[in-house]
């Protein structure tokens, strides 16, 4: 097998040369570029790359973690990611962590063993490992989270505007006749501690309403679990008017719930959902619901990781936010004139 010797030899060049080809391409000469390449090209020459990273102190590698991998946000932004590293000279570890802190953790210290430069990481719900993501900047991985954040977090971020998505779903309900409104899924500190119904209070009361404690639950965002919650919702004496899912995962749950109650949409309950999931408009009504721009977040994610880790600038924070865009496609209509009858 070729090595680094055989690749200068070749190309007439010294050892050090050849590494820098590598390394630094941009520090070369294109001629003496050129003349690296079409050695390594004609001797199948392959870098080991690990050993040079380890030498280095780090990798070439960045660590990617989300929430639950089989929901079509996160696949969209893992491969929006991919492709950005990809097109950078980076590879990608992807991890999945359930929304659970215990294994998110466990993929932290694979992350850490395997000396990454930057982790994109879209936090897991219940007790912080903000410390050991502390220790691994300190160590010298440049953190980014996605999506969600830990509070009093140091790092950067990349989110979604929560906070005016909410706002302008609730005004939306509320301007269509809706007083009636149930999210599905209520804020708690540890189990739920999203922006989302953490902010809808605050929407509901911008728009002169509260909150109808009869709705409150604290549920795990799946599609199983707001399934469950939708039918306690509609067998209440009063249920709602209209639904506030919080992701499309959730939509897809309170969906099959409403159909299996026999409750049309939108003449008996309306149901407003975040998410653009290709299902979303391929149902009957097609789904409203409140677009995340999940290809820019990915993009941009990478950009603020790179640029910190090739400038050597592991302190830089940089937060960015981006709107979410409302579609309207049938599913929200003003309520039902003698409001929405108890399915028991």
């Amino acid at each position: 097998m070729a090595n680094i010797l055989d690749v200068a030899k070749r190309a007439g060049v010294a050892p050090t040369t050849a590494k820098r080809a590598i390394h630094e391409p941009h520090r070369l000469a294109p001629e003496t570029l050129a003349r690296v390449r079409k050695a390594i090209e004609e001797l199948g020459y392959e870098p080991d790359q690990l050993a040079g990273s380890l030498r280095r102190g780090r990798t070439q590698t960045l660590g990617l973690m989300v929430g639950n991998i089989i929901e079509p946000f996160f696949a969209a932004l893992i491969r929006s990611i991919a492709r950005q590293v990809r097109a950078r000279g980076y590879a990608l570890m992807v991890a999945d962590s359930e929304y659970d802190s215990a294994i998110e953790l466990q993929h932290l210290k694979m992350f850490r063993g395997q000396r990454v430069s930057g982790l994109i990481i879209r936090s897991a719900f219940g007790s912080p490992n903000l410390d050991y993501l502390v220790q691994m900047h300190k160590r010298g991985t440049y953190i980014l989270e996605i999506d969600h954040f830990y509070p009093n977090s140091p790092f950067s971020y990349v989110m979604l505007d929560g906070r005016q998505c909410v706002f302008t779903g609730v005004k939306y309900l509320y301007d269509l006749g809706h007083r009636r409104i149930a999210t599905l899924g209520d804020y708690h500190p540890v189990i739920t501690p999203d922006e989302r119904s953490r902010v809808f209070p605050e929407a509901m009361q911008a728009v002169g309403l509260a909150p109808i404690p009869e709705y409150q639950r604290v549920i795990e965002r799946s599609e199983e679990a707001a399934y469950h919650l939708t039918l306690e919702l509609m067998r209440l004496p009063e249920p709602p008017t209209a639904l506030f899912s919080l992701t499309g995962s959730e939509a897809a749950g309170a969906f099959r719930a409403l159909k299996e109650l026999g409750l049309r949409i939108p003449q008996d309950v309306s149901l407003l959902t975040f998410d653009n999931y290709s299902w979303t408009a391929l149902v009957t009504p097609p789904l409203d619901v409140i677009e995340q721009p999940v290809e820019a977040m990915g993009q941009v994610a990478v950009e603020i990781v790179l640029e910190a880790i090739e400038n050597q600038d592991l302190d830089k924070v940089v937060r960015k936010r981006f709107p979410g865009r409302l579609i309207r496609r049938g599913s929200c209509a003003p309520p039902p004139a003698q409001g929405v009858k108890s399915r028991v």
